[in-house]
């Protein structure tokens, strides 16, 4: 009959004359090369630059301060700075961003086009309930409800494309063919949705600092407190939130469909 084991096993003994092994000093990029991607740095430092040009082209249009509370500027800005770092990484070989970023800049320029397409330039869809409302004016610079986007000409004139029709385009080609598929988690899409949030809040709260009267308190149509009243403005925000979050969930999932695009080749460059 065995003897039972024990519970507790003591720790073996040193034995001596063995050395401790040590540990390695020798950092992993000296193993693995960096695997640079010119590529996809060039193409992301032109997106940044297509960013900065559109978002420049509207702060020389118009009031700083004005121009900076649209969505799209704003998203803009954030195209401009997340994809210049992208490059910076991509070039010199480091660890790319989180999704967490890459997918929200993905999802909000989405929204952004997604809205000037659907809502201010296709007129209202039936689900958004607004009343008779000034037409509204696309580019940022020129005043809400004046219409001068349409009498604009030359390097002014293609600022609304470039930011509205171009740059979505082209996130959302660089997350299709230079970027490698991640993790993404359903919970993203909530996350994604505590900026648009606070672009409501922060809309809301400058209609209401703003004096009485301003052609300029409501950027947006569908958010006109004014023209809407709160009901209904808060319905729309609703309805245009859970499209926002549905969209969310579309891009993850996308994500984990989609085939990785970038492959390393031997003896090459990777894109």
């Amino acid at each position: 009959m065995t003897a039972p084991i024990p519970r507790d096993i003591p720790d073996l003994p040193v034995i001596p004359g063995m050395p401790a092994p040590l540990q390695s000093v020798v950092p992993a990029s000296a193993v693995v090369a960096p695997n640079r991607r010119p590529v996809a740095a060039a193409f992301r430092l032109l997106v940044a630059l297509t960013a900065a040009t559109g978002v420049g082209v509207e702060l020389v249009r118009g009031s700083p301060p004005h121009v900076l509370s649209y969505f799209m500027i704003q998203t803009g800005v954030l195209v401009a700075v997340v994809f210049t770092s992208s490059a910076s990484r991509a070039w010199t070989a480091r660890r790319p961003l989180p999704p967490l970023v890459t997918g929200g800049t993905l999802l909000y320029v989405s929204i952004a086009a997604l809205i000037c397409h659907m809502i201010l330039t296709g007129g209202s869809p039936p689900f958004l309930t607004m009343g008779p409302t000034p037409t509204p004016t696309l580019g940022a610079g020129a005043g809400p409800g004046t219409g001068e986007i349409a009498t604009l000409a030359g390097w002014p004139a293609q600022a609304n494309p470039l930011l509205h029709t171009l740059l979505p385009v082209a996130v959302a080609a660089d997350w299709l063919l230079l970027t490698r598929p991640a993790p993404l988690r359903p919970a993203l899409a909530a996350t994604w949705l505590l900026y648009p949030l606070a672009y409501l809040a922060f809309t809301l709260a400058r209609g209401v600092l703003l004096p009485d009267g301003s052609s300029a308190s409501y950027l947006y149509p569908f958010l006109d407190v004014d023209q809407q009243g709160y009901k209904s403005v808060l319905a729309n925000a609703l309805l245009i939130g859970l499209a926002c979050y549905a969209l969310g969930l579309l891009l993850v999932a996308l994500d984990h469909l989609r085939p990785n695009p970038v492959r390393a080749r031997r003896g090459r460059l990777d894109w």
